[in-house]
């Protein structure tokens, strides 16, 4: 079928979808576009900001960067949350860099203004030198940034009239809720810096048409069923199990945690599976998520038990929270993605993983990454296959002989839904259309097929 049987609208934006298994190319690089997505999404949707554990204590603070938007996240004296917009009232200079720590609140570099945790303007160093209309109570404190907590992170929002956060990202929280991401912490994080749109980036993630291709060590024999007829042996299908965890947790540097591999390996001694395939894959997911829960909880550990996860629907591989945060939680553990635009064709992914630890037990925080680039030798096998593709299509879009990216409907069709979305942003709509088409989106994108989305 060329084209899906669903009706759309284009929306009056530039290079809009007009039909919705085709995406215009020019959104992925044009700098009109670009510089709209700057002015109608970006000031107006909810973004992680930071995760909680890099401000532990009262006066700890991160800066986070959105374009050419500066945000200070702070931890106040009562461990609640604050954010502010990180320009000095006296002549705009960034008074905080990166993460650190200010328990006496936040001193200007350039001439000395003060400002306590709660953003009042605390001193103003030689004040007689000004007219009095320039120092006016109250418009000389910083000015508040919209925040909110959820999930173990701090969540900001430009837009003092956007609705509370938990209703922009939802099922996507109440999925994450049952899944207790709240209580994981990062084991480690990396940052990327890739040479392509941040759409372009965020894509290749959100279907798995590419991964037989592009993960050729994903395709392992033994996990796939016995074609009609042949025989079944249930060793050889633990063997190929066993083998595709290691594969995940080795190639994606712990999207399997490694505990949960051992897990599984002390389990696989002992199992007694089925001699058919349905029954053997039943028995052992069924199996391994019980080991999973019990071995965590047996540590202390907030664990939440994976085969409720199941019955309710939740236990997916895959969370995507609109416009630029997702969650892939397995076993005990998970993997976060988030993306941010650093130019028409440049973006910035940070990488974290995110596992569970006794009470008293958890690490230090992971220190702000070093941003590698695309093609680092650091990078594990998985995201460097991925990787390699990237620029090869950013650079494709930009051939005459091209013009829109043609979807499979079925496999494909998270990518439309969430640009359709985000032309909804573009139009300038209200939250009061917005808001049930995020509903559609902030779920498992994973073979998503493209939905019928009414603004």
């Amino acid at each position: 079928m060329a084209v899906v049987e669903h009706k759309w609208s284009a929306l009056p934006v530039p290079h809009a979808i007009e039909v919705p298994d085709r995406i215009p190319k020019e959104r992925y690089y044009d700098p009109a576009f670009y510089a709209l997505e700057g002015e109608q999404l970006w000031p107006k949707v909810w973004q992680m900001a930071c995760r909680l554990e890099e401000i532990p204590r009262a006066g700890d603070f991160a800066e986070y960067e959105i374009l050419d938007q500066s945000v200070v996240v702070l931890r106040t004296e009562d461990l609640g949350v604050r954010a502010f917009h990180n320009a000095c009232r006296h002549r705009g200079v960034r008074f905080a860099q990166g993460r650190g720590s200010r328990p006496g609140g936040f001193v200007c570099p350039f001439h000395g203004w003060c400002y306590g945790s709660d953003g009042h303007n605390a001193r103003v160093t030689q004040a007689g030198m000004f007219d009095p209309h320039n120092l006016e109570p109250g418009d000389i404190d910083l000015v508040p940034v919209r925040c909110e907590t959820w999930g173990g992170c701090a969540w900001i929002n430009l837009d003092s009239g956007a609705p509370p956060l938990r209703g922009c990202i939802e099922p996507f929280a109440t999925v994450h809720d049952a899944w207790r991401v709240e209580s994981m912490r990062a084991e480690w994080w990396y940052a990327a810096r890739l040479p392509v749109n941040w759409k372009v980036a965020e894509e290749a993630f959100v279907e798995q048409y590419h991964v037989l291709q592009s993960h050729p060590q994903l395709r392992i024999a033994d996990r796939f069923p016995p074609r009609e007829g042949a025989d079944f042996d249930p060793a050889t299908f633990v063997r190929g199990e066993l083998e595709y965890l290691h594969v995940m947790s080795d190639g994606m540097a712990g999207m399997v945690h490694a505990r949960d591999v051992e897990i599984a390996e002390a389990m696989a001694a002992d199992v007694e599976l089925p001699a058919d395939y349905p029954g053997a894959r039943a028995a052992w997911d069924r199996s391994l998520n019980k080991a999973v829960t019990v071995a965590h909880r047996s540590r202390g550990c907030d664990m939440p038990d994976i085969s409720e996860l199941e019955a309710q629907g939740y236990n997916q591989s895959m969370g995507y929270c609109f416009p630029h945060y997702f969650i892939l939680p397995m076993y005990s553990s998970a993997s976060a993605y988030r993306f941010r635009p650093l130019g028409p064709e440049e973006t910035l992914m940070d990488f974290w993983s995110l596992t569970r630890y006794p009470e008293g037990e958890e690490p230090e925080t992971p220190p702000v990454p070093e941003r590698w680039e695309h093609d680092d030798p650091r990078w594990p096998p998985i995201p460097t296959q991925d990787f390699s593709n990237l620029p090869k299509q950013q650079r494709g879009l930009h051939s005459r002989s091209f013009e829109y990216m043609r979807l499979s409907e079925r496999g494909e069709g998270h990518i439309s839904n969430y640009q359709r979305v985000l032309d909804g942003f573009l139009a300038g709509y209200g939250y009061d259309k917005l808001l049930p088409t995020l509903a559609q989106v902030n779920v498992n994108p994973l073979e998503m097929p493209v939905l019928k989305i009414d603004f």
